[in-house]
């Protein structure tokens, strides 16, 4: 019988190679690790999305109880999903040596949506495809002003058109699974109707909950 005691949890990297460092960078990594059974398993070769980081917020304003979403094209929805477009949290790589994840959702809010946070609360962080990718998001819930939330926005340089989307965090809550089918969108807003009035209580003056 296996006992978690026994495990050792060891890994050794025999061989590494980039065999992609276009818009995605790719190794291919030669490994073995520790087996359940003892000893070594038998070596193995898999590819690794590589310096993938990114923080994403979803935004929230309490007054009228709507949330503010970013709908654009995804390639990855590309034959899984017609029309391939979907609405998502607002999200931005990190540059893991000089930006800090508030920094990267601050500046995102404002080139993705035209608003600016008023608050931010850390909801935690995750790994996004393990099996695959060495990838975490940082995820957070924004205050904001709807008010100011409209608009086309992105970066025409990187082949963004990202549209403003917002919703009533009811109707939201029955797009989950549907029109909000992505990870940190899903995971924000589960953890946002869990915490929903600790969240309000803060954000909101006192009578207003």
């Amino acid at each position: 019988m296996f006992h978690e005691d026994d495990m050792n949890y060891r890994y050794e990297l025999l061989e590494s190679e980039r065999i992609c460092d276009g818009f995605l960078k790719l190794d291919r990594h030669r490994l073995r690790h520790a087996s359940f059974r003892g000893g070594w398993s038998a070596p193995i070769v898999r590819e690794r999305l590589e310096d993938l980081a990114a923080a994403s917020v979803l935004l929230y304003d309490p007054e009228p109880d709507v949330l503010v979403f970013v709908e654009q094209f995804r390639v990855g929805l590309m034959g899984q999903v017609e029309p391939p477009w979907t609405l998502e949290t607002v999200s931005g790589f990190c540059d893991k040596r000089h930006e800090r994840p508030e920094d990267v959702v601050r500046r995102e809010v404002v080139e993705e949506t035209g608003c600016e946070l008023l608050a931010l609360l850390p909801i935690g962080r995750f790994f996004v495809s393990p099996g695959i990718s060495s990838e975490q998001i940082h995820l957070y819930c924004g205050r904001v002003d709807s008010r100011g939330a409209q608009g086309i926005h992105g970066l025409p340089e990187e082949g963004e058109e990202i549209r403003v989307v917002k919703m009533d965090r009811t109707e939201a809550m029955g797009e989950l699974f549907g029109r909000l089918n992505s990870t940190s969108v899903l995971m924000a807003m589960q953890w946002l109707a869990l915490n929903l009035e600790v969240v309000r209580r803060a954000w909101l003056p006192a009578g207003r909950v």
